[in-house]
């Protein structure tokens, strides 16, 4: 039990910190000067909160991938898996493919036309909003990924 315990904190740390970073790139706590309150500074700096976006993803992705070995090797039937357990798989695994797909674009010789990139940046968002707004869905209803 204090394994699952560490697990969600690790996995409510990840997207907090992946959420965080993430909107600090759009630069939405410069423009509204939330990065002017002392010790919120480092906000602004994109390559900071780039770093920091990064480190999360690979967290969280490697959280996702140890979940579903451990899912797979207790032989869990699929049926357990809740409504909003579906959402939340299908939003992660959406913001793991079109985030690898950004990152990807990042790399140099790699081009991406510009219909594609705010498509990607769009769907990015969007499934994060989606991902972010289900986990409070389940936070406030007491909902779980699996049926007991």
């Amino acid at each position: 039990m204090a394994e699952n315990n560490n697990l969600k904190r690790l996995y409510w740390a990840c997207l907090f910190f992946i959420a965080l970073s993430g909107f600090a790139q759009m630069p939405i706590f410069k423009r509204y000067y939330i990065a002017d309150i002392p010790g919120l500074g480092w906000l602004a700096k994109f390559y900071i909160t780039h770093i920091i976006h990064y480190l999360s993803a690979i967290v969280l992705i490697a959280l996702v991938f140890y979940l579903l070995t451990d899912f797979f090797i207790r032989k869990v039937s699929l049926s357990h898996i809740t409504k909003t357990g579906y959402i939340k798989l299908g939003s992660l695994f959406g913001l793991i493919v079109s985030g690898g797909l950004m990152a990807y674009k990042n790399l140099p010789g790699v081009y991406f036309n510009h219909a594609l990139i705010s498509i990607l940046d769009l769907t990015h968002l969007g499934l994060c909003m989606l991902l972010l707004f289900t986990g409070l869905y389940s936070v406030v209803k007491k909902k779980s990924w699996v049926e007991m």
